[in-house]
């Protein structure tokens, strides 16, 4: 089979036995003629994507939600290796899909050619609607308390949406400025992040908490808190993919983004679990418990009262979720003929309509009061998304061996069923312990079932 077939070679009609092949057409006729995709992003460019992709909100803000019910040191720095584990295997299986299906679009091109379209635009929708919309929301919320907290001045929710448009300012340019404003944030946030763990290493040991194993440390690590805890950690975590999004745009995709995503992962593992230990090692659990700002917070034990500066500057991934989540309506633009004016893009090659309906949904969330609430909601959605697309990898190798694979998952099938095992504990406990935000997520995801149907009647182009 020829790496570029259509859709339906992939996803055949009568896969649920309630589609026709009408309704199957629409993945096949697209409604905005598919340009060859302007190649500017390298290896430097797509690694710092990720990175920055990954390095966000999460990890300045999980920690205190999780000492809430984990108090052990090492049971807090297992979840962000077990986090990084999944993401690493997610990361290798991304990478496999990305090098025989490569275009722009991630779980929404995925799925659409290994599954069926309607779940494919399942789970566009879910990324457009959460999937970067919701962490860029929260990105704002956290930098508008941040900056409040650092400078004592301004009014965090009029912030929250300042700095969504300023960002979203830059990426609506030309694509040079939007990958050089992309490196050099990307570069004085690991500069930042880099100064704050040297300097941890210097300061006294500000409690009693000791980072290796102890008993008890097994029951807590395989408990229902565990679980819900790493929630929050694979929300951290949520980046890892993000090259695979913009594969259209990357040059020599087969090579460059399996490399940029395991480079990127690999880095942000080392990264995390010695920034947790310098947090725990500086600030006292009590401090941190329930505390959104967990940077600002421990950048005052370490640097002292005027530290919270620079570790508030840390915490922002909205450029980068602001440059990935439009790719992804652009695709769905590109095919449906409902959306074709998300897949239009201007002389320089940006998707403008896709980039302003995201800010449009920004804005929308940034009027949503509970943090924890949001993340957990937007997680179960993003979690069976992922689920279905790492568990495609085997599903594609056996429907379809013959596709020519440039990359192919290290260790297979270790990687995939271990990421799939820790996604379906968390959606197990997350079902049983918040049914509400489980039944919001799932509800959105029907919606962009139902939403398919609607899209993809045909109609003459």
């Amino acid at each position: 089979m020829k790496l570029n077939a259509t859709p339906k070679q992939f996803a055949k009609p009568d896969n649920f036995g309630i589609v026709d092949s009408t309704m199957t057409a629409i993945a096949e006729r697209p409604s905005v003629k598919r340009a060859a995709p302007r190649r500017t992003i390298g290896f430097v460019t797509a690694s710092s994507i990720v990175i920055a992709n990954i390095i966000g909100t999460g990890i300045f803000t999980s920690l205190g939600f999780q000492v809430a019910e984990i108090q052990s040191g090492f049971a807090l720095l297992m979840l962000w290796i077990v986090g990084g584990i999944a993401a690493l295997c997610g990361a290798l299986c991304y990478g496999e899909l990305s090098a025989a299906l490569p275009r722009s679009g991630g779980e929404y091109h995925f799925l659409s050619r290994i599954y069926h379209p309607a779940l494919g635009f399942m789970a566009g929708f879910v990324s457009a609607t959460v999937g970067f919309a919701a962490p860029v929301a929260l990105a704002a919320m956290a930098f508008g308390k941040y900056f409040t907290g650092v400078f004592g001045m301004g009014s965090p929710f009029l912030l929250s949406f300042v700095v969504v448009w300023v960002v979203a300012a830059f990426h609506l340019g030309n694509l040079q400025v939007g990958s050089a404003f992309q490196n050099v944030s990307t570069l004085v946030k690991l500069l930042l992040i880099g100064t704050l763990i040297g300097a941890g290493f210097f300061v006294p040991a500000k409690q009693p908490i000791s980072l290796l194993p102890a008993p008890g440390d097994t029951m807590a690590i395989f408990s229902g808190p565990f679980a819900i805890a790493l929630v929050y950690v694979m929300y951290s975590y949520s980046g890892w993919n993000a090259a695979a999004y913009i594969s259209g745009e990357i040059k020599q995709p087969k090579k460059t983004v399996p490399r940029s995503l395991l480079v990127g992962t690999g880095l942000v593992i080392v990264i995390y679990v010695l920034l947790n230990a310098v947090f725990l090692a500086t600030t006292p659990l009590g401090e941190l418990k329930g505390q959104l700002e967990v940077a600002l917070v421990a950048g005052k034990h370490i640097f002292g009262a005027a530290g919270g500066r620079a570790a508030g500057a840390l915490i922002s991934s909205i450029s980068s979720m602001t440059w990935i989540g439009p790719r992804v309506t652009m695709s769905m633009g590109e095919d449906h003929w409902l959306l074709r004016w998300l897949g239009r893009k201007n002389t320089q090659g940006i998707p403008t309509n896709a980039i302003v309906l995201q800010l449009f949904v920004v804005n929308l969330l940034l009027l949503t009061p509970s943090f924890e609430d949001v993340v957990r909601y937007t997680q179960f959605s993003l979690l069976i998304c992922s689920l279905l697309a790492v568990l495609g990898v085997i599903v594609l190798r056996f429907t379809h061996p013959e596709i020519t694979r440039p990359y192919r998952v290290w260790l297979y099938p270790l990687p995939p069923v271990l990421f799939s095992i820790i996604t379906i504990w968390m959606i197990v406990y997350l079902v049983r312990w918040h049914i509400a935000e489980s039944l919001a997520g799932v509800g959105t995801a029907l919606l962009g079932v139902l939403l398919y149907f609607c899209a993809g009647k045909p109609r003459p182009v």
